[in-house]
């Protein structure tokens, strides 16, 4: 190609750019998108930042707003194109007042986002039938009322109205047309009743959020056939059963999530054993029931859960000794397994614990505080360690060999320990939390308490300490 035709070829590419854009520029707001927007607008009572009076007839050059022509989208129903609403996303824009069932003729709506705001009333119905709505967040304002009962959203994938004020039980068609749903956020509500088993129709459901309610009964069996799910969050409901009976409860059935990662149960009234299907997930990452009535040891299949990072089991019944497989999860670094009926000792198979980072075992009934110690200090990453309500009666060891250097968080209170405050907790600079209180502890608090330059909080009350509390600890600028 010669210099000439490559000049006219760019000269020819311009003009068709140029005309390009501005057929785009003459492309105007569809009128009945133009209306469901303003009928919107006339049920705010706030400014809407970007909306002011002098607004143009063009729609799409609204804030927020985003528009795609007739054409592009397949439309041909009209020998005029022009722009179809697509996208209306105000989060966190202060706005008040109640939402207009004019929304629900923006037939081309593919986002809604009006989260964060301090929008009120009852959902409107029109809003639950939009054909091409991919994302629905309505998070964090102050919606009340049920959930519409009849919900038609065949192309939703995320829907988000967590954080309001909703009630009544959930709609059992929630699912039924939904195949793509990926994200079901209704945490933070008012919900009651039992969870409707249409829940296992949402096929392509890989996070299902719905704590902190009022939900009763038992987890419906064909949420545990979802094939994608990876998060499930259920805590702070009314839910029950056992973790490992059948259907009605939470069955034993975990096998079927092959993509689970997150289970968040706590502050239920489930009981019975944790189902072997759960002991042996090799997706899970984070396992969260505390505060139920689980009961039984504590197994777990390390060996096969290759992703446990983080488990939470403390306030129910589990008994029986402390496990010593626990070091062979050899990713898990949080273990919480406080307020239950332990006996025994910490097992000596912790002195390989090496990716252990927060360890509570408080008011668990374990015995033999020097032995504990000793076996935890091999514990190289161990920064927070809580041992209260145990080791009744004992005496803190003052074992010179002890060492805990990178330990932030050291509580040991209410336990009846006698004996004084022992050197090798001096090597322990990193300290940010030191609780021993309630205890039986003589002797005079040492001068070298003012080294712990990182602490913020120290709490030595009810013990039997004598003599004056060392000037340098007033120093300390970061304790309140």
């Amino acid at each position: 190609m010669g210099a000439q035709d490559f000049w006219v070829v760019i000269i020819v590419v311009g003009f068709c750019f140029q005309a390009q854009v501005s057929s785009s520029q003459n492309l105007t707001c569809n009128p009945n998108d133009l209306k469901a927007l303003e009928d919107f607008m006339k049920g705010i009572e706030t400014v809407i930042e970007g909306w002011g009076n002098n607004l143009s007839s063009n729609c799409c050059e609204w804030a927020g707003i985003t528009c795609n022509s007739s054409s592009s989208l397949g439309l041909n129903d009209s020998s005029i194109d022009t722009y179809r609403v697509v996208k209306l996303e105000l989060p966190k824009k202060r706005l008040a007042g109640n939402l207009s069932e004019s929304l629900g003729m923006l037939d081309q709506l593919r986002t809604l986002n009006l989260s964060h705001n301090f929008l009120k009333h009852s959902l409107p119905i029109p809003l639950f039938h939009l054909p091409n709505l991919e994302l629905l967040d309505l998070s964090s304002n102050d919606f009340s009322g049920p959930i519409p009962a009849d919900i038609d959203l065949p192309s939703i994938q995320f829907l988000e109205i967590s954080q309001n004020f909703l009630n009544g039980s959930l709609p059992p068609s929630i699912c039924n047309n939904s195949t793509q749903l990926r994200a079901l956020k209704l945490a933070v509500n008012y919900f009651t009743g039992d969870l409707p088993p249409g829940l296992g129709n949402c096929s392509s459901l890989e996070d299902l959020c719905l704590g902190m309610n009022t939900f009763t009964g038992g987890v419906p069996e064909g949420i545990f056939r979802l094939p994608k799910l990876t998060r499930l969050n259920i805590q702070d409901n009314k839910l029950s059963g056992q973790l490992s009976k059948e259907i009605g409860t939470i069955p034993d059935v975990f096998d079927s999530l092959g993509r689970l990662q997150y289970f968040v149960a706590h502050s239920n009234n489930f009981s019975g054993r944790i189902p072997l299907s759960l002991a042996s997930s090799p997706t899970l990452s984070l396992f969260n029931a505390r505060n139920n009535s689980l009961e039984g040891s504590i197994d777990l299949n390390c060996s096969a859960m290759t992703s446990l990072t983080s488990i939470d089991l403390g306030s129910n019944r589990f008994d029986g000794p402390i496990p010593s497989n626990l070091p062979s999860c050899r990713h898990l670094n949080n273990i919480n397994i406080a307020r239950n009926n332990f006996s025994g000792q910490i097992p000596e198979s912790f002195k390989n614990f090496h990716s252990l980072s927060y360890l509570s075992l408080s008011n668990s009934s374990i015995s033999n505080i020097s032995s504990a110690l000793k076996i935890l200090q091999h514990c190289q990453n161990l920064t927070t360690l809580v041992l209260s309500l145990n080791f009744w009666d004992e005496e803190l060891p003052a074992d010179p060999t002890l060492h805990f250097e990178r330990l932030k968080v050291l509580i040991i209170a209410n336990c009846r320990l006698t004996g004084s405050i022992p050197q090798w907790l001096s090597s322990s600079s990193r300290l940010q939390l030191l609780d021993l209180s309630w205890n039986r502890l003589e002797g005079t608090i040492p001068v070298w308490f003012g080294n712990f330059s990182n602490l913020f909080y120290l709490d030595l009350s009810n013990n039997s300490f004598t003599g004056e509390i060392p000037r340098n600890i007033t120093g300390l600028r970061g304790l309140v």
